[in-house]
């Protein structure tokens, strides 16, 4: 399973590299950034398109329509269009979410920011976003880019990832620490 993992980010990271670098050339980076953040958007937010970038049973073909037919909607860039129909043509649909991951990241180390990966029981308004990352930009002494999720079963609370460091202020570690220290574990 981990040799599947590192082979899956390591198409991913090849391919972000490969469109980052034509993106680059054609100075063409932020407009493919907003596209593919677009993108991530959407297919966190579709249950349908989820499962098309996810399913090996789906004809290339196919993959590729759709996908053209959801980015040329989305006014996205030509040489986004091009890239996510090779992937499609390669079928490597399945990696498109690592591959957005990986180009994100490289552009953020390229400008010098730092990416905090964000879970909330609920979803964050735009107000607590800002003083997030106004907050951690504070403490990383750096620009940070903060990429929120929501997960329930935190119940209430945060959990923050900024590289290998890890703030988990959850309610349900709380409460796990809580019937830990109960039971005398800890």
């Amino acid at each position: 399973m981990a040799a599947e993992a590192t082979g899956t980010s390591g198409i991913a990271q090849r391919y972000a590299t490969a469109l980052f670098e034509l993106a680059d050339e054609a100075k063409a980076l932020d407009a493919v950034a907003d596209d593919l953040t677009s993108l991530r958007s959407l297919i966190d937010d579709s249950a349908d398109l989820r499962r098309l970038v996810a399913s090996p049973a789906m004809d290339r073909a196919d993959q590729g329509r759709a996908m053209a037919g959801v980015l040329e909607k989305g006014s996205a860039n030509p040489l986004t269009r091009n890239f996510v129909a090779v992937v499609c043509a390669n079928r490597r649909l399945f990696v498109l979410p690592a591959m957005i991951r990986a180009y994100l990241a490289e552009l953020a180390a390229r400008r010098g920011e730092l990416t905090a990966e964000v879970s909330s029981a609920i979803a964050l308004d735009d107000a607590q976003t800002a003083a997030l990352t106004d907050q951690l930009r504070k403490v990383m002494g750096a620009k940070v880019q903060v990429e929120a999720t929501v997960d329930p079963a935190l119940l209430g609370g945060l959990v923050v990832k900024v590289g290998s460091r890890m703030v988990d202020a959850s309610l349900r570690t709380k409460l796990n620490k809580l019937q830990l220290a109960m039971k005398g574990v800890g």
